[in-house]
């Protein structure tokens, strides 16, 4: 068995594939494991190439056994918006009910001390909106997941106004948290889409893996048979016998998983459909001296800049500064202007409340093909085989999330055992839902 791409749904796969008895050898043109999954090094900090977050709310982290024991960092409880004069906190939840690690809580000093108290003194009518958001995203957080699924599907856009919920808690929450967590400042993604993640956001917390996003991959990698990831190898070709390459000539096999992005696929599987794609940019910038002594994540309700959301991510994983410094990183989504630096760090000093002239630039990771865009009607469960004997998987099968990656893997080594005639336990009882 020959698997094609060596990010979270080709290893998800290989995990399942080995684990039932077949022998699974995965081919990466990349110089290492995780796609766009990955992290840099950088003078001792660690850099994420990509913006996204994650919720200790996702199923496949806990039912994919490598990742069972990842280390998970924190965010603090809700997010930090900025109104256009100050940040204050919002969208506040119960804790993650998953036994996931943690291993450093959020803080509640500085600048969070003065939001807390701030809150606490808030005029009226914003304590009630912080109840009825609470009261709602408590709804979403118990519906399940087939419920959401059979909604009438539209452009989340066009949907949220429609909750009930007053329209500054739309305008000061809603919208800048989706448009974060979907990569989408526009919201023309599936209102289906929109609720799953919104559900998870619901149910656990934010948070980032601990040492980098590139921790995820490492960790599926490692718990697969030695020599079975090879990287620095160019698929040209694939069958459902065979998989050609340009450095090591042909593999012959029993059956191929095509697991790259939705345009290698296309490539290598004429006739795939091939989604728009979102282009996001991450601005990775060290700093002095944190500018916010808390884990939170900010976002910008004023769209004031390019930047969509940014955090202090040394203060939600250490790991990623060294000893006396700081690093902020930054998102912006869709196309980024010429000035990106300067205006970003215009935005960051209004958001932070603090001069950054003495803040320097770590890096810039822009992802013109980032994100598969997810506008309705969506299909959250693409096929993925295509015939016996040849298959693909992917968050462009099914939601361009990790949990959409990781469960696509799933699928798809479902989908391969059966044909191979092979029905391991895990197969029984059937698939689960995917949220």
């Amino acid at each position: 068995m020959v698997i094609v791409g060596a990010g979270p749904a080709g290893l998800a796969a290989a995990h399942r594939l080995t684990g039932a008895g077949v022998t699974v050898r995965v081919l990466e043109a990349g110089p290492g494991v995780g796609g766009t999954m990955t992290t840099e090094h950088v003078d001792g900090f660690l850099l994420d190439r990509g913006g996204r977050l994650l919720s200790t709310a996702l199923p496949e982290l806990r039912r994919t056994p490598a990742l069972r024991d990842v280390e998970l960092r924190l965010f603090a409880p809700g997010v930090l918006v900025h109104d256009g004069e100050r940040l204050h906190r919002t969208g506040e939840v119960g804790a993650s009910p998953l036994s996931l690690r943690a291993a450093r809580m959020p803080r509640s000093t500085g600048v969070a001390s003065t939001v807390a108290r701030a809150l606490a003194n808030a005029p009226r009518p914003r304590q009630l909106d912080q109840a009825r958001l609470g009261a709602s995203l408590a709804r979403l957080a118990a519906t399940p997941v087939s419920r959401i699924l059979a909604r009438p599907e539209r452009p989340v856009a066009e949907v949220l106004y429609a909750r009930g919920l007053p329209a500054r808690t739309v305008q000061g929450f809603l919208r800048p948290l989706l448009a974060a967590l979907l990569h989408d400042p526009e919201l023309t993604t599936s209102s289906r889409v929109a609720d799953l993640v919104l559900r998870g956001y619901a149910r656990g917390r934010l948070c980032v893996p601990a040492g980098g996003a590139g921790m995820v991959p490492r960790l599926l990698a490692a718990g697969l048979p030695e020599g079975a990831v090879l990287t620095g190898v160019t698929v040209t070709e694939v069958a459902t016998n065979r998989v050609t390459t340009a450095e090591h000539g042909v593999f012959t096999c029993r059956a191929v998983l095509v697991a790259t992005d939705a345009r290698s696929a296309a490539r290598l599987l004429p006739g795939l459909r091939v989604p728009a794609f979102r282009p996001v940019t991450v601005l990775h910038h060290a700093v002095p001296r944190a500018p916010l002594t808390e884990p939170a994540l900010v976002l910008d309700a004023e769209q004031s800049g390019p930047v969509a959301y940014t955090a202090v991510m040394s203060e939600v994983d250490p790991l990623r500064a060294p000893n006396g410094r700081a690093l902020v990183s930054s998102t912006v989504l869709g196309a980024p202007p010429e000035d990106v630096d300067r205006r970003v760090l215009r935005q960051l000093s209004r958001l932070y409340g603090t001069p950054t002239d003495a803040w320097e630039l770590l890096a810039v990771h822009h992802d013109a093909q980032a994100v598969a865009a997810m506008p309705p009607p969506h299909d959250h469960r693409r096929a993925v085989r295509l015939l016996s004997g040849l298959y693909v998987c992917g968050g462009h099968r099914d939601t361009a999330t990790l949990q959409g990656a990781l469960f696509s893997g799933r699928r798809a080594a479902h989908w391969i055992l059966t044909d191979f005639g092979i029905r391991p336990e895990y197969a029984a009882p059937p698939l689960p839902a995917a949220a």
